[in-house]
């Protein structure tokens, strides 16, 4: 562990020092890796005599919160926060902003959250870029942005890699029959939706209306992990009926956070640092507390309940306490955002009425309570645990099956993982032999019952 962030320390320097990163492209192979490639080489020979790529239904992958590349440029209306941000990356058109594993180095820390912060402006109720921030999603209608988050650093920032490169092994082609559709994750949807959240819906229909046309009229497959999950759900019931039944043929849904987390919970009160050693959470707590999609990802009382999920040395805070937990760690301004652009998007999840396989690991401790001491929320809590993904509680990652397999006209297949984590469900061999399991058997006629 201690070589890795040693690694990541040294490549972030050189990366901060020359920012082109085709001069610094580091790949580090390793005896795992063969081995995992040469057991999905044997998983493809078997099954290539069954499926070939003209008879594959077109595969639509969005990916979860901070699962694609966003780029960005500076204007003259920047306002750098320090000297260090005045010189890194000014003098670029277009950059990438997520990932860039530079941004480790503490100096680039805060510049990056600076650069990255959304701004609301409560007159017009909307979200915008910090000023003088103009930001662009590359790749759309292509997986090419969510395989690594950060491509001069393959080896440790790798995403939607493993899945492509098995979906393409067994006949699919990317832009052809595989597409993605990545997003600016920091915005969401719902009834005042942002616009880059409404264009975004729009631009999703469009491609899958695109893949099933250019792919003899074959409905579409749509694949999504996390946050994901809650952008694909939203987006199907946009859509009348008669549209879900002509283009969708299956919902193959991972990991996805249907009744939010009680990580975000500490995202907000303390920051997350997503585990990386040399970044202080305190340090980009205000540029998450920015993002209208966290606001998405809070646990909800209708999955939730009254249990107790945050302790201090005053309060207790269920997630019915949303508006004063706000409150006390000094983000009020959130409640009236919460209550009027989240809240209508997590009372009630309506069933997309298309066949879902519902995917998630299990057995992995999650946290399932905070505790802050005297310091209050500006350090990082004892954190009680439970079962789930290591990130998504297991109340949220299973909330819809009772009621989805209940509701009329809604078919749905539950398959849980057990020891598979929020992200080595995407990187480990059985977990993506079981996805690529279930798109092939999606390929087909298959009815779907509830497996509990």
């Amino acid at each position: 562990m201690a070589i890795t962030i040693s690694l990541i320390f040294i490549f972030a320097l050189l990366m901060a020092l020359t920012p082109n990163c085709t001069a610094y492209s580091f790949e580090i192979h390793t005896g795992k890796s063969a081995d995992i490639s040469r057991a999905q080489s044997a998983y493809t020979q078997q099954n290539n005599n069954i499926y070939t790529s003209s008879k594959l239904r077109p595969v639509v992958i969005v990916p979860g919160t901070g699962g694609n590349q966003v780029e960005a440029r500076l204007t003259a209306d920047y306002k750098p926060s320090g000297l260090v941000c005045r010189r890194w990356n000014w003098e670029r058109e277009w950059f990438r902003i997520w990932f860039d594993v530079s941004v480790v180095l503490p100096p680039l820390t805060q510049c990056f959250a600076d650069r990255i912060s959304l701004v609301y402006d409560p007159h017009t109720d909307e979200y915008y870029n910090a000023p003088g921030v103009e930001t662009r999603v590359p790749y759309f209608g292509s997986t090419e942005g969510m395989k690594y988050l950060d491509p001069c650093f393959k080896y440790i920032t790798p995403y939607m890699s493993s899945l492509v490169k098995s979906l393409e092994d067994v006949g699919y082609v990317d832009g052809k029959s595989l597409f993605g559709a990545p997003y600016d994750f920091r915005y969401g949807p719902g009834t005042k939706s942002s616009s880059v959240g409404a264009k975004y819906l729009e631009n999703l229909r469009k491609l899958v209306e695109a893949a099933y046309t250019s792919n003899d009229n074959k409905q579409v497959i749509l694949v999504s992990h996390s946050l994901g999950g809650l952008w694909v759900l939203h987006f199907l019931n946009q859509q009348p009926l008669s549209w879900r039944k002509q283009y969708i043929k299956h919902f193959v849904a991972i990991a996805a956070p249907w009744g939010g987390t009680v990580q975000e919970m500490k995202t907000f009160a303390s920051g997350y640092s997503l585990g990386i050693p040399l970044v202080n959470p305190l340090l980009v707590r205000e540029e998450q507390r920015s993002s209208e999609s966290n606001l998405w990802l809070l646990p909800v009382p209708e999955v939730f309940g009254n249990r107790t999920l945050v302790i201090t040395e005053q309060k207790h805070y269920s997630a019915s306490d949303m508006p004063e937990f706000f409150t006390d760690i000094g983000f009020s301004e959130g409640i009236a955002r919460h209550k009027s652009r989240i809240r209508p998007l997590t009372e009630h999840l309506e069933a997309p009425r298309v066949p879902i396989t519902v995917m998630f690991g299990t057995g992995v401790s999650t946290p399932e309570m905070l505790i802050y001491g005297k310091r209050g929320f500006d350090q990082q809590p004892e954190v009680i645990e439970g079962d789930g993904d290591g990130t998504v509680n297991l109340c949220s990652l299973s909330a819809v099956i009772s009621n989805w397999s209940a509701a009329e006209g809604q078919t749905i297949k539950v398959v849980k993982i057990p020891r598979s984590t929020h992200t080595t469900i995407l990187k480990n061999n059985d977990s993506i032999q079981q996805i690529v399991d279930e798109i092939l058997s999606a390929n087909i006629n298959w009815k779907y019952s509830v497996l509990k």
